[in-house]
């Protein structure tokens, strides 16, 4: 009898073509305000994290270790926003969230190696840091541009290897219990629901591959402010303290809004507490726009090299 169910749902499986996904309650009036909130974030994220991007590869004074990695990070925001907000604005016009089966698992996949990606950013960024702030006369030896380009491409392979992991594990199951994904995207957990088999141990490898890869990283940015505080509290000026903690205080924001969305929805038991779909609309839709925010406001170099950037003059053969 199990033989034979896990066969119709095999056939199901290999049968359906769309998931639909449910999103999350609004009042019918609020409608036209959430669509304009939607494409406002899009709008800023794509321009932001774009402006950032062609400020870094065009100005030669951001051509430092820090914007590299920051450049990289923009990259990650304007694809995690194409990847999760245009589907919610047609799901906010159209009333459906239909998605394909193959649209359903690409989504998860670039979610997930995206979020991954971001988080081994924030670490390599942490150690850049720390490299800047307590060993200051090895730091142009050792974070040269090789390093760097080891550095930032490590952290796409290992948003991918780690990527490519979850999907596996994830589609590797049956579907066929219904397509109604209770999510605003294609998250495991949510998909995870409609699997027709034993989802237990999958539920288990997934969480202990968050987990080790979220705390380990969160270890590492960790130890490495230990002693970037260490040092600087050496440093003798007031002026010199302050200065020292300003080229930090951009990263340790954008650590603290990346990690807080993260524990909570997947660190912590499961539960179908109202907030997840307003978690995941924070850190799909309004953390991508932030990151440009952060960074142009506390950062003088980055405030100069996008005025630098506005003010460049075309070139002489589009002048005349």
């Amino acid at each position: 009898m199990l033989s034979s169910a896990l066969t119709e749902c095999e056939n199901l499986t290999s049968s359906f073509e769309n998931f639909e996904l449910l999103g999350f309650q609004y009042p019918p009036n609020l409608k036209f305000l959430l669509l304009f909130f939607f494409f406002l974030m899009l709008l800023l994220s794509l321009s932001g994290n774009g402006l950032i991007f062609f400020a870094v590869a065009l100005e030669p004074q951001l051509h430092k270790p820090m914007y590299w990695f920051l450049c990289h990070l923009a990259v990650v925001d304007m694809v995690l926003s194409s990847v999760i907000v245009p589907k919610l604005i047609a799901w906010l016009i159209e009333g459906n969230g239909v998605i394909s089966f193959t649209g359903c698992v690409s989504q998860l996949f670039l979610f997930h190696c995206l979020g991954c990606t971001e988080c081994l950013l924030y670490t390599v960024m942490a150690f850049d840091r720390f490299l800047a702030i307590c060993r200051p006369l090895h730091y142009s030896t050792v974070m040269n541009h090789r390093v760097c380009v080891c550095l930032s491409f490590g952290a796409w392979f290992g948003g991918s290897l780690h990527s490519v992991i979850e999907t596996s594990i994830t589609f590797r199951l049956p579907y066929g219990r219904g397509t109604l994904v209770n999510y605003i995207f294609c998250d495991i957990p949510a998909v995870l629901k409609l699997a027709c088999a034993d989802t237990s141990l999958n539920e288990l490898l997934i969480l202990v591959d968050v987990e080790l890869v979220a705390i380990t990283c969160f270890l590492l940015i960790l130890t490495s402010y230990v002693y970037i505080i260490i040092a600087i509290l050496r440093i003798p000026t007031a002026k010199g303290r302050h200065r020292a903690f300003s080229t930090c205080t951009a990263h340790i924001t954008l650590v603290v809004i990346y990690y807080v969305p993260v524990v909570y929805s997947y660190l912590r038991p499961p539960s179908q507490d109202s907030l997840d779909g307003v978690v995941a609309m924070f850190y799909t839709a309004v953390t991508p726009c932030l990151n440009p925010l952060i960074y142009t406001l506390r950062n003088k170099e980055m405030k100069i090299g996008l005025q630098r950037l506005w003010s460049r003059k075309p070139p002489q053969s589009l002048t005349n």
